[in-house]
């Protein structure tokens, strides 16, 4: 997918979201560990969840907005693939699909915080900041709640 508009950028971003739920989800059924199944599950509605989130900033947000270039900054510092179905999810204890899942929204948050940084119109900047804090909120209510699975 070329990315060159910060609509591009969303778009990404809710395949992301879509396509981890979707590794997630591959990786229950062959999981061993009842608690990492069940992180797994979690984990993969909660992904779901993100990418309609992250749809509806797509769908919604203003035109003049989502149409703003961000070509040239990618260039330098080009998005991540989506490499997360490469993790043998259902070979990966709890404590380590965790530590997968974090590494993966830190990249997306590096992005949108690298984007926000060279943002020239206001409203851009805004949802920018919008969607890291977005993404960082997220990984802070999963990561807190793997915790309860812990406690099982």
């Amino acid at each position: 997918m070329q990315v060159e508009t910060l609509k591009d950028v969303l778009h990404w971003t809710k395949e992301f979201h879509h396509h981890l739920s979707h590794c997630l989800s591959r990786g229950v059924n062959r999981q061993t560990d009842e608690r990492a199944r069940m992180l797994l599950n979690y984990l993969a509605d909660h992904e779901q969840r993100l990418s309609k989130v992250v749809s509806e900033f797509e769908t919604s947000g203003d035109a003049h907005v989502l149409n703003t270039w961000c070509y040239e900054y990618l260039q330098k510092s080009p998005i991540v693939r989506h490499q997360h179905c490469e993790v043998p999810f259902a070979k990966l204890d709890a404590a380590q699909i965790i530590d997968v899942i974090v590494d993966q929204h830190q990249q997306v948050i590096e992005l949108y915080r690298y984007l926000s940084a060279r943002a020239d119109i206001p409203a851009a900047k805004e949802l920018l900041e919008t969607l890291e804090s977005l993404e960082e909120h997220e990984i802070m209510r999963m990561v807190h709640s793997t915790h309860r699975f812990e406690d099982l």
